[in-house]
């Protein structure tokens, strides 16, 4: 299982998100703190931040950049995805200062992308949702779904990859064409449990289980 940081490493990177974007929408800058944890500037893993508003006990995306293949090193690439997140997703208007008491940031650090090399037909036996995210690329086309919404859609493995070919503005069975390139990772999560507050590790092997229980035949979904 991929775990290259500590609580506190983790907890460090979602504060440093949400300071980011405090300062940028304050005053338009991009700080870089003076002593960060020493692993966090040598390491260059994927960073995506995700930002979501609270409405009551649902949660609703409010933005979501990162990058699949590292930036600099972790510590840049969490400063600059969290703006990414606030201010340039395209789906979203940018984020006002005063949204930030009402938004959950969550941090996934990627592990390095495998390309999968198997029988399309048996792809969905391949991907492990609550362990996998995934990334299709065809020609000039690539998509990336992290794993945490397969578990959060309770979608099965064949519904991934159809909603990653999706994503990737493919057609849904793009993944059973061998034209196309299939590319799994894992990733360790940190989110607060509220704007501001406690960081946590999120096991979504667990909360994929939790999933699947709700949807057994015969349990209210």
């Amino acid at each position: 299982m991929f775990r290259p940081y500590s609580i506190y490493e983790g907890t460090y990177l979602v504060k440093l998100a949400r300071k980011a974007v405090d300062t940028f929408l304050t005053t338009g800058r991009v700080e870089i703190p003076n002593d960060p944890p020493p692993k966090l500037l040598g390491d260059n893993y994927g960073v995506f931040t995700t930002i979501e508003t609270i409405h009551g006990e649902k949660y609703e995306l409010r933005g979501c950049i990162g990058y699949p293949e590292g930036y600099r090193n972790t510590l840049y690439a969490t400063i600059y995805s969290a703006i990414g997140a606030c201010c340039q997703d395209p789906r979203f208007p940018a984020m006002k200062r005063e949204e930030l008491g009402s938004v959950i940031f969550e941090i996934s650090i990627l592990s390095p992308l495998t390309y999968v090399e198997a029988d399309p037909r048996k792809l969905p036996e391949v991907v492990q949702v609550g362990r996998h995210g995934l990334v299709v690329k065809r020609g000039p086309y690539s998509g990336l779904l992290l794993p945490q919404v397969a578990v959060e859609e309770c979608w099965s493995p064949e519904e991934f990859l159809i909603h990653t070919c999706i994503k990737a503005w493919l057609s849904g069975d793009c993944w059973l064409d061998r034209k196309t390139k299939l590319y799994i990772y894992e990733a360790q999560i940190f989110r607060e449990r509220a704007p501001g507050g406690e960081v946590y590790e999120r096991d979504l092997v667990a909360e994929a289980a939790r999933c699947s229980q709700e949807t057994r035949p015969g349990n209210v979904t």
